[in-house]
């Protein structure tokens, strides 16, 4: 019997802190044996995942005595959050832990796509000199456009200010008496698109949010514009992107997330032979400092329940 199931990659010390508390089962490829999955979850009390596991009605059934869900990040469109409620199981995110490396990511994708000058290294050394046309802009006296103005976009905002960006956004959900709205202009989504010289994606996926960016909003976007999507895959029209990248209406992007994830060769074809595209197999939050602090937060949580339990 496992009290604890781990079902994807976590720091190796907060899976010990666990293992001396409760049986904990930890095997981080259990996300793609989704029968094993199953029949792990049947004696289990608290389930650990990141994105990839589908935490539905038939894992919940399975796993019966479930109380608890960790999630090992923030985003939650993975989890049937309805049929946890009903079921009275907790859910848990990584609120704020990874916060900085998603903004990092940001800014770091920003500058590469401005830039232009670092994804030429095999022309440079094989003895091409592109340097005219290497020549890029500057971050500093554009527009950051933030669609979504929650925690990870203030972050972008606090970085992109101090790189001397103008910062713009729009969050029909954030109050307009918000203290947050110090710290950028708030805008209609129409202005956001037409104003944006960077425009960063901070929203969940929901049935609003699909397909936000799709080729009618694309049109109204700079074509000297770049294009940041590293919150949830759905938010952007693929197709759409790809053809306006190839016609040159758009400037560059970079994606983080994908409709389908893992990206399958099929569907990341639609890219193929684009020079101002940056593509991430949902990394942006993970980083070395960040997964301690997400696995640290959600151990933590656990701890605390299991001690709760004994008490």
């Amino acid at each position: 019997m496992s009290r604890v199931v781990i079902t994807e990659f976590m720091d190796e010390s907060a899976v010990q802190r666990l293992s001396a508390v409760a049986p904990t089962r930890y095997e981080p490829d259990l996300v793609d044996r989704r029968d094993d999955l199953l029949a792990a979850v049947a004696d289990a009390e608290v389930l650990v995942v990141r994105n990839r596991t589908r935490v539905d009605a038939a894992l919940l059934e399975a796993g019966s005595g479930l109380r608890v869900v960790g999630r090992l990040g923030v985003g939650l469109d993975n989890i049937d959050l309805d049929a946890c409620k009903a079921r009275d199981v907790q859910v848990w995110p990584a609120t704020g832990a990874n916060d900085l490396a998603v903004a990092e990511y940001v800014i770091t994708t920003a500058l590469m796509l401005l830039r232009g000058a670092y994804l030429s290294s095999h022309q440079v050394a094989a003895g091409d000199w592109p340097r005219q046309r290497l020549i890029g802009g500057e971050l500093s006296g554009r527009v950051m456009g933030l669609l979504g103005f929650g925690a990870i976009a203030r972050e972008v905002a606090a970085r992109a200010g101090a790189l001397g960006m103008t910062i713009i956004a729009h969050d029909p959900h954030l109050d307009a008496s918000d203290p947050a709205w110090t710290m950028a202009e708030p805008v209609s989504l129409d202005d956001l698109l037409a104003r944006s010289d960077v425009l960063s994606l901070h929203v969940p996926l929901t049935s609003q949010t699909r397909h936000v960016i799709n080729a009618e909003s694309l049109s109204g976007m700079r074509a000297s514009a770049v294009l940041i999507n590293a919150a949830r895959g759905g938010v952007v029209d693929e197709d759409a992107l790809a053809d306006a990248l190839k016609a040159g209406r758009l400037a560059g992007a970079a994606l983080d997330v994908f409709e389908a994830e893992p990206l399958t060769a099929e569907a990341g074809a639609r890219f193929a032979g684009l020079a101002n595209v940056i593509l991430t197999p949902h990394i942006a939050g993970v980083t070395e400092e960040s997964n301690i602090r997400v696995s640290s937060l959600i151990a933590d949580k656990v701890l605390d329940y299991l001690k709760e339990k004994v008490s």
